[in-house]
């Protein structure tokens, strides 16, 4: 199995919740939840979209590997990159945030689609 092949399966794995992490990557994950939220959307969207990272990457203005550390939660999201994504993965992008469970949400919803 390639080194990319590898990389794939684990965050397939890790987005799905199926992969253990380090216990230093998952104090990363608790510290920054609305990384690895955003991380979830990304990557379903772009899917559902049926698009490479590459293809998603141009259409958002972004090169592929910023697209990748996206959605391997390895980015912390700005107003401008949440802007970015939300043209180019052609979706309304929506935040919540709640003090009371600390987890925010978050969710692409296509246009056309019923919010």
């Amino acid at each position: 199995m390639s080194g990319h092949t590898r990389t794939k399966a684990r965050r397939g794995k890790r987005i799905r919740g199926d992969y253990p992490d380090s216990e230093e990557r998952a104090q990363e994950r608790r510290e920054n939840p609305l990384a690895m939220a955003l991380a979830v959307v990304v990557y379903n969207r772009r899917k559902e979209l049926g698009r490479t990272q590459a293809e998603a990457a141009e259409r958002c203005g972004l090169d592929q590997a910023k697209i990748s550390r996206i959605e391997g939660s390895d980015a912390v999201p700005t107003l401008p990159l949440l802007y970015k994504l939300s043209r180019g993965l052609d979706a309304a992008l929506r935040i919540d945030i709640d003090v009371v469970d600390d987890e925010p949400k978050i969710t692409l919803t296509p246009h056309g689609a019923a919010a």
